[in-house]
């Protein structure tokens, strides 16, 4: 599977990249807003964040086919290999086929639907990225779009993959890997949730107090 953080900190990033085998990072316009740096500056930065490995993502502005295209050659003029998200819109579809002509990777965005996100994978889309949390805020199940999204691309669309985004818990991604993901993204604060329990650090604390009782050192 492949693991990406969501965000443009540059400083999370090189955190994690420590503990996590992680194989790249996404960002979308908020998460680059958010950074409030130049997005040519920024995906500069988070490349050698990661040791100058690992695959970016960044999403287009425009809401046209054309002025998609157009900004996706932008940000392949930045970083060669980056992989262009573009909503998957009715605009969007005709961009991924047009970009998927010229050889240029793309992942369809903002999905809230099956159907949707294979519609994106059937245009040409090398990643799909379901919105779990997204939907579960609407009323809708998640984790089961997921499931039919990932049913319905094993059928129709094996060339591509679910790279599921939006999530606020670590069961939330724990049922997404189960239903058979191959891709996730998360949050640094999600991704922390893997690494930060209580119980864990309370067990090893007890390690360490019964060695240094019993031998009066941590040394082995």
């Amino acid at each position: 599977m492949e693991l990406y953080l969501d965000t443009a900190d540059v400083a999370a990033v090189k955190r994690l990249a420590r503990v996590f085998p992680l194989a790249g990072v996404t960002t979308n316009p908020s998460i680059v807003a958010h950074a409030g740096k130049p997005i040519d500056v920024l995906l500069l930065e988070l490349k050698e964040s990661l040791g100058g490995k690992g695959r970016l993502f960044a999403q287009v502005l425009a809401t046209t086919a054309e002025g998609m295209v157009n900004h996706a050659r932008q940000l392949r003029c930045i970083i060669d290999d980056v992989i262009i998200k573009v909503p998957v819109t009715r605009e969007g579809l005709a961009a991924i086929k047009i970009l998927k002509s010229e050889d240029i990777p793309t992942l369809g965005t903002a999905v809230y639907g099956a159907g949707q996100g294979l519609l994106s994978a059937l245009a040409g889309a090398e990643y799909v990225a379901p919105y779990v949390n997204r939907l579960d805020v609407q009323g809708g199940d998640g984790i089961q779009m997921v499931k039919d999204l990932q049913q319905l691309l094993s059928l129709h669309a094996p060339d591509s993959r679910i790279l599921a985004a939006s999530f606020k818990t670590a069961r939330q991604v724990m049922a997404c890997l189960l239903a058979g993901c191959q891709c996730i993204t998360l949050p640094p604060d999600v991704a922390e949730q893997f690494i930060s329990m209580p119980a864990v650090e309370a067990a090893v604390e007890k390690f360490e107090k019964d060695w240094l009782g019993a031998f009066g050192t941590l040394t082995l």
